[in-house]
């Protein structure tokens, strides 16, 4: 009984320390692309990235194509994303009945919005000169699909890992929505909307304001010292 408690103990531990480990070096990552990326954009330069990008994505063009990737690029809009995140903030109030996470969702998802439009105006990147396949308006620097759908979709992705509780089901998950947020990035370039670039900078930025987000409600969750109504699993 006592070694199995024992065994319970130290997997779990381990099971922290991985997470931890993972959770940071992520963020690390994230900072370096993002401070990478940033500095090719000031500088002006000619970045043969973008131009690989937007001619990979004309070589595969199609009619098909072209209306998947419109339902793909809607699934990072505020149009479909402000409702999914209204509906999520009641799951967690009326039906699950935890307060915290319904405070997480609007913490992730309009503190995404807000940092993209700060570090728009500060960029101040026009969009790409090619002829938009969907409209578009506004700057370009970082990609506001790409950063939006990196936080509110790794938000879901944190949830899934933490509460689904069937690997199979858990992973598949996780996979389904991290293909997401490839796709809705991939098409914004092959829209002609956004430079690669801005999608990269945007997945760093979306990525790190998840990762920050979630580190201060957790600390401000046990400074509170208030009782929390646990997620039940079924």
């Amino acid at each position: 009984m006592i070694r199995s408690f024992y065994k319970k103990i130290v997997a779990a531990l381990a099971l922290f320390t991985l997470e931890l480990f993972f959770a940071w070096g992520l963020f690390l990552v994230c900072i370096i692309l993002f401070l990478y990326v940033s500095k090719q954009v000031v500088e002006g330069g000619n970045l043969n990235f973008d131009t690989a990008a937007f001619n990979f994505a004309d070589s595969i063009a199609n009619t098909g194509l072209t209306d998947f990737i419109e339902v793909i690029t809607f699934f990072g809009s505020r149009q479909f994303l402000t409702p999914a995140a209204l509906l999520l903030i009641a799951y967690f109030l009326f039906i699950r009945k935890h307060r915290w996470y319904s405070l997480k969702v609007p913490v992730v998802a309009l503190g995404s919005i807000t940092l993209n439009l700060v570090l728009k105006y500060l960029f101040d990147r026009p969009r790409p000169a090619l002829p938009h396949l969907v409209h578009a308006s506004g700057l370009s620097f970082p990609s506001g699909h790409s950063m939006v759908a990196a936080s509110f979709y790794g938000l879901l992705i944190y949830l899934a890992w933490k509460h689904i509780e069937t690997p199979i089901w858990r992973y598949t998950v996780v996979g389904l929505l991290t293909l997401l947020i490839m796709l809705i990035g991939f098409s914004r370039i092959y829209l002609h909307v956004h430079y690669a670039t801005d999608v990269l900078a945007g997945f760093a930025a979306g990525f790190m304001w998840v990762i920050i987000g979630l580190w201060s409600l957790r600390k401000i969750e046990r400074f509170s010292k208030k009782e929390l109504t646990p997620v039940i699993e079924e």
